[in-house]
């Protein structure tokens, strides 16, 4: 059987970071950091990110997340001060669902990728606005 790739769809995602499109990015000037969606999941706020902070960049608040949140540190260092926990390059962090945590402040440029397996909050926190949110606070049931 002869298989061409008009007939054969992959439902596999490739990005390449150095390619990402600059328009993409949704930017937190205020809170000096930016953040790329790699994959979303509308359906359950499941999603997947690449976070840029630069030196001085935070979350200012302490908060909670209605699902378990992942991070893994390409680079940098990023501190969630309340408990002096510091990712550094090839640090991994998971943070249980309902878990209080933050603030936190990136010590010098710092790059990480993000993973939420749900909704990121039961509302919107005060760093985000609706368009920045979207799809990603819990529903009600």
């Amino acid at each position: 059987m002869d298989i061409n790739a008009e007939t054969f769809k992959s439902l596999e995602v490739l990005l390449n970071t150095t390619e990402l499109n600059e328009d993409e990015w949704i930017d937190f000037p205020e809170y000096g950091f930016r953040q790329y969606f790699l994959w979303k999941n509308t359906e359950t706020g499941a999603t997947i990110a690449l976070l840029e902070y630069q030196k001085g960049g935070c979350i200012p608040v302490r908060h909670t997340h209605a699902s378990n949140q992942f991070m893994f540190c390409l680079e940098g260092e990023y501190e969630y001060t309340d408990v002096a926990l510091t990712l550094k390059a090839g640090s991994f962090y998971m943070n249980p669902k309902d878990n209080p945590h933050g603030p936190t402040l990136a010590h010098q440029f710092s790059r990480l990728i993000e993973i939420y397996d749900g909704p990121h909050y039961y509302e919107k926190p005060v760093y985000h606005t609706d368009e920045t949110i979207g799809d990603f606070v819990k529903k009600e049931d």
